[in-house]
């Protein structure tokens, strides 16, 4: 009996495994096409001097990536990415959490609110780059047209470089506050209501309920949640190259667009794949450092 319920046993692991690969052999193949590949190819191609078109590179070993690390306008877009980083966490994650809390305790009543405060995480990043450009134009645009409206004159907030910057985090946090709104809703998900309801009975208030008692247990929420919009703002490009291309001068640039106008724009694809790589270094050590200072604080507790 032992041997034919090990042999039984045997044949099941086996077909388990057997359908395990079948189903993900085809996920592993997308992956292996479209991320790995990629990335390990960005870091082959840094060792070159390719123009991207021509059959013929030039192998130039790490000259690129010492260029890179010399790199002012390079550090400069990180600086600016660890700006909009450090924004947008404290711009979307708050207003996120605070449009969800409302939701939360006014009910069925909201549902107009959660369908207007949803409609920009519906629109395209593209399709808000172009809004925003002609709502901020400082010719006919709509912040020029109140300022005439009360006798003054055009404001060209896109095109002064001490505000540039934040203006595009503002549209930026417009776009992705509805995503975090979300998010927190799904936190308060996990909150029985026994809890709210023994809060009550105990006399608390509702602002005693929320900072006592749901917001403790939002924290893991809150932090996942930070971790996606630092990854999210340090890999930026869409909006504000269609906003402002990383101008005026360099006051907008990003790691994304400036290694897009290396490779692409300017035919430097050994020195853009060299940005990339870099990019890609960067974003995995604030990563893994931010999950283990996060994590670090789990232990602590």
């Amino acid at each position: 009996m032992k041997n034919q319920s090990g042999t039984l046993s045997g044949r099941r692991q086996r077909s388990t495994n057997i359908a395990a690969f079948v189903f993900l052999l085809p996920v592993s193949l997308l992956l292996t096409v479209f991320i790995f590949y990629p990335i390990v190819d960005s870091f082959v191609i840094s060792t070159y001097k390719w123009n991207g078109i021509a059959a013929e590179r030039t192998f130039v070993g790490i000259a690129n990536w010492t260029k890179l690390m010399g790199d002012r306008d390079f550090w400069f877009a990180f600086r600016n990415n660890i700006i909009i980083m450090v924004m947008s966490i404290i711009i979307q994650i708050p207003i996120g959490l605070a449009e969800a809390t409302f939701l939360e305790f006014a009910g069925r009543k909201s549902t107009i609110c959660k369908i207007l405060w949803f409609i920009p995480m519906l629109m395209s990043s593209v399709a808000i780059g172009f809004l925003f450009t002609y709502a901020l134009a400082a010719n006919g645009g709509m912040i020029s047209a109140v300022s005439q409206f009360f006798g003054g004159g055009n404001i060209d907030l896109l095109g002064n470089k001490n505000t540039a910057l934040m203006t595009v985090i503002f549209v930026i946090a417009w776009q992705f506050i509805p995503f975090y709104m979300v998010y927190a809703m799904a936190g308060y998900t996990n909150i029985s209501e026994d809890v709210y309801e023994a809060s009550l009975i105990d006399g608390a208030t509702k602002s005693q309920y929320f900072w006592k008692i749901a917001l403790p247990l939002l924290m893991p929420t809150l932090k996942s949640a930070a971790i996606l919009s630092m990854v999210g703002s340090l890999k930026y490009f869409d909006l504000i190259y269609v906003m402002t291309g990383g101008g005026p001068g360099t006051a907008t640039e990003l790691m994304a667009t400036y290694m897009y106008k290396n490779a692409f724009a300017q035919f430097n694809m050994g020195y853009g794949s060299a940005v990339a790589a870099g990019m890609f270094i960067l974003i995995t050590l604030l990563s893994l450092i931010t999950m283990r200072m996060i994590n670090g604080k789990k232990e602590a507790e």
